[in-house]
């Protein structure tokens, strides 16, 4: 378990009892490399990650599936398994965000907050599919970090708790070249969240100079 999670806090009954790397794993999420995902914030338009030192972590969404949305149940399939996708984007660049200057990990997410899932619909949004391909990506973070809905579940309780489980909203109406664009925002300790920004800053990517620090601490 991560030193700062141990810390939380968090009433014992709701602690999880597992090692979130373990159901990585088991789920066969990438997380892909330090040389890959770790990069330079130079030309970027946005960041992908923004880390507040109340110990909010905010995620930009990104994108999901090819196709356009409707009520057909094979299009709604789709849909869910590049919402899932989505969030194994996110579930990386998240990994990244707390691990790459050698702070702490996704073993310190205390629980998911909050996730938004814009539904690409065409025609007004006169579907239904929001909240069903949606659930493709929240079902994700069940599963990740304990949930009703998780793969580990059982008659709907996850013997490793409810931390993944988060409000959210599932909106529909737009266009796009792609099923659905969803995002998250997740707890961690604030304690991590300020050594983090005490030492590359709040942004992710990093900005050049914290770049260059990181490299060479891991060096």
């Amino acid at each position: 378990m991560g030193r700062y999670y141990g810390e939380a806090a968090i009433p014992d009954q709701m602690r999880r009892n597992f090692d979130v790397y373990d159901r990585i794993k088991s789920l066969g999420i990438s997380l892909g490399s330090f040389d890959a995902d770790v990069v330079s914030l130079a030309n970027a338009g946005i960041a992908a990650a923004v880390i507040h030192e109340s110990g909010l972590v905010y995620l930009s969404g990104t994108s999901g599936g090819t196709l356009p949305m409707n009520d057909d149940e094979d299009r709604i399939k789709h849909g869910q398994q590049g919402a899932q996708e989505a969030a194994d984007v996110l579930i990386r660049r998240l990994h990244w965000a707390l691990s790459c200057g050698g702070e702490g990990d996704l073993n310190d997410v205390l629980y998911t907050v909050k996730a938004l899932g814009m539904v690409v619909t065409p025609g007004g949004g006169v579907t239904s599919a929001g909240p069903p391909v949606t659930n493709g990506f929240s079902f994700r973070w069940h599963s990740l970090f304990g949930g009703g809905k998780s793969d580990f579940a059982q008659n709907g309780v996850d013997p490793g708790g409810f931390a993944g489980v988060h409000a959210r909203s599932a909106i529909g109406g737009f266009d796009g070249r792609f099923s659905i664009e969803p995002e998250i925002i997740v707890a961690v300790p604030s304690a991590l969240c300020r050594d983090i920004i005490r030492n590359r800053g709040w942004v992710f990517p990093l900005p050049p100079v914290m770049l260059e620090k990181v490299k060479a601490a891991r060096s």
